[in-house]
C-alpha cells in the first residue's frame, strides 16, 4: 500500500510538496473538507471533485457509532460506501472525546465513553482505533491521543503528553499487524514551549508516516497557537507531512503555511456557509444583510466556482431567507472552493519563491492593512 511524501520546494519555512497515496496524488499545502459522517454536508462527491478537492476528512468517533465498522465493511469500505474514490483521512476521535468530557473517562489503557446517540458504553484503546481505521480503509489514520483543554496546569499537560506518547507507541505496534496505508502521530504539549519541544522530539523518533499538531483552537490565544505550531514544525522531520488539526480561519492557514505546515482541516467553511457567512478575497460577506437583496453581483468578482459563475448575491439571499435547501449547497460550494484555492495559490507562490509577497497581498485584500 503506497504512501510517500516528497518536498518539492521551500520558501524560507513555507513548503510545497506532493503526497502520494497510490490511487491519488495530493499537492500540498492542502485544505481537507470535513465529512464528519462520511459525507461533507450539503454537497456531493462529484461537486467536491469539481472544486478541486483531492482528500477529505472523516471522523472515527462518529462513523464508529453510526453506521458502525461492520456496516462500512459490508458495503465495500469507506471509499465505496461514501462514493469518494480520492483520499480519506480519518481522525482518531480524540477531539470528540475531549468535547464530550462529561461522557468519558480516561485511563492509561484507553478511553471509556458513552455514546451521545443512545448512551451505550464503549472503550477506545490505541490498538482498537488503529484497527477500526484499517478495517474501513482509511488512507491516512490518526493515532489515539488525549486532546487536553486549554489550561495553565503544567503537570496535567505533562501527564497527558506522556500518555499520548505511550498510546502512540502502542499504535505503531498495532499497525504492524494490519494493512494500513498511512499512520500519523499527534504532537501535544499545550501552550508550554518546553513541553511542545519534548513532545515533538519524542514523537519524531517513532515510525509514523506523518505528524499532526494537536491541541490547537481549544481556547488558547492566536499568539499561543502560532507559537506552539512554530516550535513543533521546526523540530518535525523535513521529509514527512505536517498537519495542523482543526485549523482554521483563512489567516490561520496562511500563518501555518508560513510556519511550515502542509495540511489543514476545519468545519468553518461548511458550517459558516449554512449560516450565511461567505468567504471572499476581500473579507467575509454576510449574505443575510438587506443590502444584498437586489445585488446582481456574484459573491466574489472573478471567482470561478459554480455558484459565482451562475448566481447573484440577491438570489442567494432570497434562497437563504426562503429556507431553500439549495442555498446550503451553493454556499458550501463557494466556501470550499475559496479554501481549496487559497491553499493552491499559496502552493504556487511557494514554487515561485513569492510566498512572502502572496502573504502580504492576502492581508491587504482582506483589509488587515
Amino acid at each position: 500500500m503506497k504512501f510517500s511524501f516528497s518536498l518539492e520546494k521551500k520558501d524560507i519555512s513555507a513548503r510545497a510538496g506532493v503526497l502520494d497515496l497510490g490511487h491519488t496524488q495530493i499537492d500540498t499545502p492542502v485544505f481537507m473538507p470535513v465529512g464528519t459522517q462520511a459525507s461533507v454536508k450539503a454537497i456531493l462527491p462529484c461537486m467536491l471533485k469539481a472544486i478541486g478537492s483531492k482528500i477529505i476528512l472523516s471522523n472515527t468517533y462518529h462513523i464508529y457509532l453510526r453506521p458502525g465498522v461492520q456496516t462500512i465493511e459490508k458495503l465495500g469500505g469507506l471509499h465505496k460506501f461514501s462514493g469518494w474514490n480520492r483520499g480519506i483521512l480519518t481522525d482518531s476521535g480524540g477531539f470528540q472525546l475531549f468535547s464530550l468530557s462529561s461522557l468519558r473517562k480516561i485511563s492509561k489503557d484507553g478511553v471509556i465513553f458513552s455514546s451521545h446517540i443512545d448512551g451505550s458504553k464503549h472503550f477506545f484503546t490505541p490498538e482498537k482505533v488503529v484497527e477500526l481505521q484499517s478495517r474501513w480503509g482509511s488512507d491516512i489514520a490518526m493515532s489515539l491521543d488525549e486532546c487536553p483543554p486549554y489550561t495553565k496546569d503544567k503537570k496535567y499537560i505533562k501527564d497527558s503528553l506522556d500518555m499520548t506518547i505511550n498510546w502512540a507507541k502502542r499504535s505503531i505496534e498495532a499497525r504492524k499487524m494490519l494493512p494500513l496505508r498511512g499512520l500519523f502521530g499527534i504532537v501535544q504539549g499545550g501552550v508550554f514551549d518546553d513541553l511542545r519541544k519534548e513532545a515533538a522530539l519524542r514523537m519524531r523518533e517513532l515510525n509514523f508516516n506523518g505528524f499532526a499538531i494537536g491541541g490547537l483552537s481549544v481556547g488558547e490565544s492566536k499568539d499561543e497557537m502560532y507559537e506552539a505550531a512554530g516550535i513543533v514544525s521546526e523540530l518535525l522531520p523535513e521529509d514527512k507531512p505536517r498537519y495542523a488539526m482543526g485549523v482554521g480561519r483563512p489567516e490561520d492557514i496562511i500563518e501555518m503555511i508560513n510556519l511550515g505546515v502542509d495540511m489543514f482541516d476545519c468545519v468553518m467553511p461548511t458550517r459558516n456557509a449554512r449560516n450565511g457567512m461567505l468567504f471572499t478575497r476581500f473579507g467575509n460577506l454576510n449574505i443575510k444583510r438587506k443590502e444584498f437583496a437586489q445585488d446582481d453581483r456574484p459573491i466574489e468578482e472573478g471567482c470561478r466556482c459554480y455558484t459565482c459563475k451562475n448566481f447573484s448575491r440577491g438570489y442567494l439571499r432570497h434562497l437563504y431567507k426562503a429556507g431553500e435547501l439549495s442555498f446550503y449547497t451553493l454556499a458550501t460550494i463557494h466556501n470550499l472552493y475559496y479554501y481549496i484555492k487559497l491553499a493552491k495559490d499559496a502552493r504556487s507562490a511557494i514554487l515561485n519563491g513569492e510566498f512572502a509577497l502572496f502573504r502580504k497581498h492576502f492581508y491587504e485584500e482582506r483589509g488587515y492593512g
